[in-house]
């Protein structure tokens, strides 16, 4: 067991290490040689945790959303706030945090580049990685629907819409280069604002419907963790 745990440890630190090279070097001249110089090992130890560099990449990506799913996931919890409240500080949070990390989404669009041109998909590679975001953001419209903070809309379409803000700041930075994201902060607040007041319509079968498509991937999204 302490084999298992230590080894998981250094594989921790690898990756924490490996990112901070592809964030200086660029995915294209990032090699397996400089991360084990940057984690001073040789590249013999290095292929024991790792067959590539790809897999180091994905691997360290990974374990950067997943720090910030656990900061929105403490946000999702606070009893203290509204679902209205929660959803307006998620997307402030994950919209800094595209800002904080400019150069990592240079690096991941340049990353999704070269899958491209090998003949990948990097839709499906985009969509694995947010699937749990959407989750978490239809879970909130749901219980938010459900509290009577929100009045019934299409959580599909609001979802959608939230998750289009998002990609928008992802570009404005990651391909325009324009680090202020303070515009879309405003429109995040606003449109977590303008939600909470649209105007309550009955219950129809479509709108239940909606409901009810987006609760088993809810619950799909938690049962993976």
């Amino acid at each position: 067991m302490s084999i298992t745990i230590e080894h998981d440890k250094r594989k921790r630190e690898i990756l924490e290490k490996a990112l901070d090279v592809f964030v200086d070097e660029g995915y294209e001249d990032t090699t397996f040689q400089k991360i084990a110089e940057r984690c001073g090992i040789t590249r013999t130890i290095l292929y024991l945790y790792f067959k590539n560099k790809r897999e180091i990449f994905t691997f360290s990506i990974k374990l950067f959303t997943e720090k910030l799913e656990v900061e929105i996931r403490a946000i999702v919890t606070d009893s203290g706030k509204t679902q209205s409240e929660k959803l307006s500080i998620i997307i402030v949070k994950v919209l800094d945090a595209c800002a904080a990390h400019r150069r990592l989404l240079t690096v991941i669009l340049d990353y999704l580049g070269h899958i491209r041109a090998a003949g990948g998909d990097p839709d499906e590679r985009v969509r694995r990685r947010t699937i749990r975001m959407r989750h978490i953001i239809t879970g909130i419209l749901i219980e938010g629907q459900k509290k009577g903070d929100f009045p019934v809309f299409s959580i599909k379409a609001a979802g959608d819409l939230i998750y289009a803000l998002i990609e928008a700041a992802l570009f404005r930075i990651a391909v325009l280069g324009q680090a202020d994201v303070s515009g879309l902060v405003d429109g995040a607040n606003l449109l977590a604002t303008s939600l909470k007041g649209l105007e309550a319509k009955p219950r129809g079968r479509a709108a239940q419907g909606a409901s009810s498509r987006a609760a088993p991937a809810v619950r799909e999204g938690r049962a993976g963790l």
